[in-house]
This record gives structure tokens, sequence and C-alpha cells, in this order.
């Protein structure tokens, strides 16, 4: 069901906060890992976070934004078990969360639009995967709807 561009524009100034406040998540994951590298918890803490605002991003029709962020959770979750985040990893995964961060700046706060060169989130998403081990990096995940959260959930 398409949203109704009112409703839109209600909706995402409060959008840009949550997903503010989860980016800065994903940094105190990201800070935790440079202390412990490779911590499970940090790891699943960062791999919820980019699966919440994934799922955000989604409900406001964000797609690019979502997608990055599906793209991302899907390298660290399919390399978890041998994940190796040494320093290059970690720095890897940085400009991947810092090209986020410009990115939800650069939205058009009245038609919702992103224009940009997909490219570079495809080179930075193969970066981080090349540096965790991964050869090879799966296309990206437009076809694949996240799974819904729970309305408690939504409102978390």
């Amino acid at each position: 069901m398409p949203i109704d561009r009112k409703d839109w524009a209600q909706r995402f100034p409060e959008f840009l906060v949550e997903a503010e406040a989860l980016l800065a998540k994903t940094e105190e994951c990201l800070s935790h890992l440079q202390l412990i590298s490779n911590d499970k918890d940090a790891i699943d803490c960062l791999l919820a976070t980019l699966l919440k605002l994934a799922n955000r991003a989604e409900m406001l029709a964000l797609v690019a934004i979502s997608e990055f962020c599906q793209h991302l959770h899907s390298v660290i979750d399919s390399a978890r078990v041998r994940i190796d985040l040494h320093q290059q990893a970690l720095d890897a995964l940085k400009d991947c969360l810092t090209l986020m961060a410009w990115q939800l700046e650069l939205v058009d706060q009245q038609t919702g639009q992103l224009d940009l060169e997909e490219s570079e989130q495809t080179a930075l998403i193969e970066a981080f995967a090349f540096q965790i081990g991964q050869g090879t990096v799966q296309p990206a995940l437009t076809s694949k709807r996240l799974p819904r959260l729970a309305f408690s959930e939504r409102q978390a």
C-alpha cells in the first residue's frame, strides 16, 4: 500500500530522529568491537539495530536506505560464525555506517527521494566483505522482504 504524501511528511521527521538514534547505537557497537574484537553481544546488537533501521526505512518506502541496511546485515550475518573484525574490517564497516548517515541527511524531506549512485554503497559493502573474509558479495536484496516487526517493536 503506497504511503500517503501527507502522512509521509508527518512521519519522516520522527523517522529521522529514530534513525539517528539507531545509527548512534551502531556506532556504540562499533566502538565496543574496537575494544573487544568479535564480541558476540556487540555483533548481535549491531545486527538487530541494522535490521530495525531497515524495517523503519522500508515502512517509509526509503528503499535505498532499507536495502543498504539489509545488505550490510546480510554480509555480517552470513559471516558471523567465522567473522574476523580486525581494524581494517572495522574501518570498512565504519565507512558503510558513515555513508548511511550521509544518505539519511540527503533524503528530500518533501518527496522522500534519495538521488544517489548505488556504486558507492556497493563498493563499500564489497570492501567490508573482503575485509571479513568473504570473497564475493551477494547482489542487492531488492526482492527480499524484511520480517515484519510486531506492533510493540515498532513502538520501541
